[in-house]
């Protein structure tokens, strides 16, 4: 076995139904039921518009050296969000425009890149294919490997796995452990159903009840003066 250098070229991906039930789900709304903790930092920033969900197809990569990444569009699959560990290095770029569009049309969802792409301008154009890096530079990559495919990487300072749920909007990316995605997904269905009520006062009659905001106010000790 060569080390840091493994291709597995395949892994079980969540069923289908349970990764449709993510798609319109804000990722706001799956890191408050998730212990508001679980996005990747915000460093990893969308480049264009679109919301992207799918099981991860994980690539780590050395530091602006994209080889593994061009090995990796010929086995994901359609649906799949390749996810790139490139250690968060900002001085070369891994994928631009070209890579992308290929991506796209086998049918991959979208890439979220712990480092940095190029083509910013063309990523940012491309309709219904998000793309999450944390820069942009000119600078190309090398093609020396060595490299990994389908194993454990950190995005963003979270752990993803193969098959792990991906979820990006334009507040940034959620890492959905596969083992308690149904969980999630059902605790966020609450949480979609309570906001859209909560919305509907708002709108309807002008009010936003939170009887726990004064009593939070009096917990702390702050004086509540009705007049001076």
């Amino acid at each position: 076995m060569s080390i840091g250098c493994r291709i597995i070229r395949d892994f079980k991906r969540p069923d289908a139904a349970l990764v449709a039930r993510f798609h319109e789900y804000p990722v706001a709304n799956i890191d408050d039921c998730m212990g508001r903790i679980a996005a990747v930092n915000n460093a990893i920033e969308p480049i264009g518009k679109g919301h992207l969900c799918g099981p991860a197809f994980t690539v780590r990569v050395p530091q602006g050296d994209n080889l593994m990444f061009h090995a990796a569009m010929d086995l994901a699959k359609p649906g799949d969000v390749i996810v790139i560990d490139a250690g968060g290095f900002e001085d070369r770029s891994i994928f631009g425009e070209l890579m992308a569009s290929y991506c796209k049309s086998r049918g991959i969802a979208g890439i979220v890149c712990d480092g940095a792409i190029r083509d910013r301008d063309g990523l940012a154009a491309m309709e219904d294919f998000p793309v999450y890096a944390r820069s942009a530079t000119p600078n190309g990559p090398y093609k020396n490997g060595p490299g990994e495919i389908n194993v454990p990487v950190v995005i963003g300072d979270k752990l993803v796995r193969p098959g792990d749920i991906i979820v990006g909007d334009g507040d940034g990316v959620i890492i959905v452990p596969v083992e308690i995605a149904e969980q999630v997904a059902d605790a966020t269905d609450a949480v979609m159903k309570m906001e859209a009520g909560i919305m509907d006062k708002i709108v309807t009659e002008g009010t936003y009840i939170r009887p726990w905001v004064e009593e939070k106010l009096k917990s702390i000790g702050c004086d509540i003066i009705n007049s001076l």
